[in-house]
Order: C-alpha cells, then structure tokens, then sequence
C-alpha cells in the first residue's frame, strides 16, 4: 500500500519541515521541558499554517486539509518521528480525538464556542473517561455521574489519565446520567469548561518518574458538584459508548502511525549509530551478527506493521469503525508490541546514551511503555479478536 500520487510532494514537505525547523527543538524540551521553547513552537505552528498543512484531517471550513483516515495514516508516521511532530501540526491527541467528535456530532454552539478555537491552535482540550477506582478496560464501568437539574447536569467524580489537562480550556467527561439504563447507554459524553466551579485538577499524575507540565501531562481531577448546561452534551444522552467507540476506532489508527513513525525513526538511529561507533579500529557495531539481525527483524516488523494499519484505516474508510472492529484491535496490540520491541533494540545499540535525553529514544520508551496499556490493554484486544474469530468459526467440517 502507498500513499496516493497526490500525497507524496505533501509528505516530502512536512518531513523537510521536521528535519529543518523541529528535530533542532528536541534537545531543549527534552532537557529542559517544553517551556523552554514555546516561543519557537509557536513560530513553528505559525510557519506550518502558512504552508496550508495545518490541521490535515479537519476539512477546510475549520482550517484543515480534509485528508481522508487512510491519508492522514501517512502523515501521522512521518509526524511521529518526532516527539513535537503532531503537536506543531495541531493534530495530538487528545485534541485531534475530540476535534473529530466535535466536527462530527457537536451542535451548531458547540463548534463555534469549543471546534473553531480548538482547530485554530488557540486552546487546547482533554477527554475525562478514564478512573482509578475502576479497570480502564471496561468503559461501561464508572463511578463518575451527572445528575440533571432542569437544563443543568450536576457532575461529580473521580477521573485520571486525563492526558493534557494541564493548561487544556475545556474537558469533554464521560459521565453516567442514567444508571438504569442499559450498560452501553448510561454514559453521556458533556463538555467541562476547566474553569467551572467544582473543576478541579488534583494533580498530574507522575509516569516513569515524570509528572511532566503542559499538554505533555496526564492529569488526576476531580469534579465537585460541577454544573454545566445540557447544551453542552454532544449528542443524545446514554451515547457516551458508542462516541467513545467512534473516537477510538480513527483515534487507534493515527496512535499506531505515530507510533509506526518513532519506530522509523529509533530504526534510523540505530542504524546511524552501529555503522559510526567503532569497537576497536576499522570494527564497527554493524559489523556484529546480533546487530545485523536486530536491524533486520526491525525492518521486517516495522514492514508489516504498516501494511496492518493501512489495511485497517482503508476498511474504516470504506465501511466504518464497527465494520473493522477486529482490524482496529489486531493493529493495537501488534504495533505496541513492535514499538516496544524496535524501541528496545535501539536503545541497546546506542549503549549507555540512550538512555540519555541526548536522543529521543529515552522519552519515547519511558511514555510509550504505555502503549501497551491505554485504549485498552494488549491482553482485552486479544481476547475480543479470539472470541470474534471462533464465534463465527465453523464447527463442523
């Protein structure tokens, strides 16, 4: 599968970009945090808007490119070669995720007041699903309820991993509104503005030693009798499963690309790093058998990883989420376990600096550990792919 004719003078230019004007920016934010670059990250996202590759999957009305699922595919590995890729394009999760939910199923009010700035880069926002109390491999099991008053709902519960709390405008929550209701209709989806009273982020949770700050963050909140309009629900109430599924069907392809994009890049890497350090003259790392065979089982899972997620982004386009349920869990675990795997090799082959942040390869294994774990653990994705499988399997003959 290639991207199509059309696309590749368009991926040429955003990885240009990334090697002239963002891949110098990592040392800094990887040392010093992203702080110590927000006038350059702006000015970045300044140049790429004035280069008309702003946003790519929105459509234009809201200042995107209106590329397809299958397209963007292609431009979310190249972005993800860098850990500031999306973030410049305006297209990280979890804004893009609630980006598209907006676009899709938001009202009139609801996209002037939340999308529009949103898709301009002004604000940035969070998705509140996930809980300690409960396991997050279960949805449809929370805590979290929104009791209506009149054309109020009153919010009250616990929520962590919300990922990008820190400085986002606007929560969008997953909350019960009626608990007798079938499980996969309790939940409504309710857009929080963070500074409604009974908002309040506890804290950002600490992952593999660091809290982080900004949209590089996973935050604990809490919501205190936290009251909003029903306006602001997206959608019917009792639909908060079936967006949340929605979401995460496009939301899991553009994670693998990304992550299918730090493989590349930890793949580019290694290789620079076995043919450069010597081991005793004219002796080079990839003069060694094990490296060699690291590099080419890399190639060879990195390959068919991609060829996964665009045959699963190709069924989504053409059927639907539900229609490529099964592909959507397969390409889950299988490209986590890839990246984690490629991630590895390379970090061994750089010796004691990659475990540095004088390269990428630290951050992205501390905070990609967890792709093995967030929108549903390796193990539930296996279990439903089996259980399809053999539900549908003859039983004789």
């Amino acid at each position: 599968m290639e991207p199509p004719d059309h696309l590749r003078p368009i991926l040429q230019r955003i990885a240009e970009f990334l090697r002239a004007e963002v891949y110098p920016l990592e040392r800094a934010f990887l040392t010093e945090g992203p702080e110590s670059i927000e006038e350059d990250l702006a000015a970045r996202r300044a140049q790429v808007k004035d280069m008309g590759l702003w946003v790519p999957p929105l459509p234009p009305e809201f200042g995107g490119m209106g590329l397809s699922l299958y397209e963007f595919a292609f431009v979310s590995e190249i972005l993800g070669r860098s850990p500031l890729g999306h973030y410049v394009f305006n297209c990280q999760a979890p804004d893009i995720g609630n980006m598209e939910l907006l676009w899709h199923h938001g009202s009139r009010e609801q996209k002037e007041r939340y999308l529009e700035p949103l898709a301009a880069g002004e604000i940035r926002s969070c998705f509140s699903m996930t809980e300690p109390e409960h396991a997050g491999s279960n949805p449809v099991h929370m805590s979290t309820t929104a009791v209506r008053e009149g054309d109020t709902y009153v919010i009250n519960g616990h929520k962590w991993f919300t990922t990008a709390a820190d400085g986002a405008a606007f929560a969008i929550v997953m909350a019960v509104t009626d608990p007798q209701a079938d499980r996969y209709a309790r939940a409504s989806q309710i857009i929080v503005p963070t500074d409604t009273p009974g908002f309040r982020l506890h804290c950002n949770t600490p992952v593999m030693g660091h809290a982080g700050r900004g949209f590089f963050t996973h935050g604990e909140i809490f919501y205190e009798d936290c009251r909003v309009p029903v306006s602001n629900r997206i959608g019917a109430e009792g639909a908060g499963f079936a967006l949340a599924q929605e979401r995460l069907g496009p939301g899991r392809i553009h994670h693998c690309m990304r992550w299918i994009g730090i493989c590349e890049r930890a793949f580019d890497l290694m290789c620079e790093r076995a043919l450069k350090r010597e081991l005793e003259p004219g002796k080079t790392l990839a003069t060694r058998q094990i490296v060699q065979t690291w590099i080419a089982e890399s190639r060879a899972e990195i390959n068919a990883a991609r060829l996964l997620v665009l045959d699963a982004a190709v069924k989504i386009d053409r059927n639907g989420a539900y229609a490529a349920r099964n592909e959507i869990s397969m390409i889950k675990f299988y490209v986590a376990n890839v990246l984690q795997r490629v991630l590895d090799r390379a970090i061994q082959v750089h010796g004691g600096l990659g475990v540095t942040d004088y390269t990428p390869l630290a951050h992205w294994y501390r905070h990609e550990r967890a792709a093995r774990i967030y929108d549903g653990p390796d193990e539930v994705h296996k279990l439903v792919v089996a259980r399809r499988i053999l539900r549908e399997y003859p039983r004789e003959g």
